[in-house]
């Protein structure tokens, strides 16, 4: 998987950054091991190569790599996301995805453009699903003048963008905008591809733990326009 074409935004210039990034690849780099890297590589299908650290302990160094580091404001998050995704190596991307999530609620609004490029650049299920979740979920949370953003992700051509805007809501529960949610479900219910698919019923079945009647009454009037897999996910744990 490649850039889908967003140019890289500017990673702004960032002391913390420049600390962190120094001590990251020191440390992710000695803990590497080639022979875990070759599998780990093939079960991503080769999006990118890997250092191989597994995630237990690849966390347990992140957290080594940031002791005693400040809290971040916006521009060191993206400045650390930016110059990690920079780097080859599948590792880094999961770092600062990490430190995203972590750190998502320091981040306005203005952090969409970077979430956006992080979300299609090597784009693959493993770092996109958490970014929309964690980090294009709290900004959206938090300003929800970027709805509109998100009415605009879901009918666009990068399959990964309108993944994102199908699961954007997916840890909202009780706050979610079921027209909104069921509406994107719609807007998607004949998308030819895979990870569409299995995101639409993905994000009704999380929202089934929340509301188990309103998505089974959504299915009952809806359920002819979408793929058999789409349904099996979404009723999953409530039945038909």
């Amino acid at each position: 998987m490649t850039v889908t074409g967003a140019a890289p935004p500017d990673a702004p210039r960032s002391a913390l950054a420049d600390t962190v990034l120094e001590r990251l690849t020191a440390t992710y780099a000695g803990a590497g091991d080639p022979d875990r890297a070759v599998p780990m590589r093939a079960y991503m299908k080769d999006v990118a190569p890997f250092l191989g650290i597994p995630t237990p302990e690849r966390r347990a160094l992140s957290r080594t790599v940031l002791a005693g580091t400040a809290r971040p404001d916006e521009a060191d998050c993206a400045a650390i996301a930016l110059r990690c995704w920079r780097l080859a190596e599948r590792e880094y991307h999961y770092f600062a995805v990490d430190y995203l999530r972590l750190h998502a609620a320091r981040c306005s609004s203005a952090f969409l453009p970077v979430a956006r490029y992080l979300l299609t650049t090597v784009p693959w299920w493993d770092t996109v699903d958490l970014l929309a979740a964690h980090v294009v979920g709290a900004l959206v949370a938090a300003d929800p003048g970027l709805t509109a953003d998100m009415d605009a992700w879901i009918t666009d051509d990068d399959l990964w963008v309108a993944r994102a805007a199908l699961l954007h809501q997916l840890r909202y529960k009780e706050r979610t905008d079921t027209e909104r949610l069921f509406a994107y479900c719609l807007l998607q219910s004949g998308h030819p591809d895979f990870f569409i698919r299995k995101a639409i019923g993905w994000s009704l079945r999380e929202y089934a733990k929340t509301d188990p009647e309103a998505v089974r009454g959504f299915l009952a009037r809806e359920r002819g326009r979408f793929a058999p897999l789409t349904v099996r996910e979404a009723l999953k744990n409530i039945g038909s």
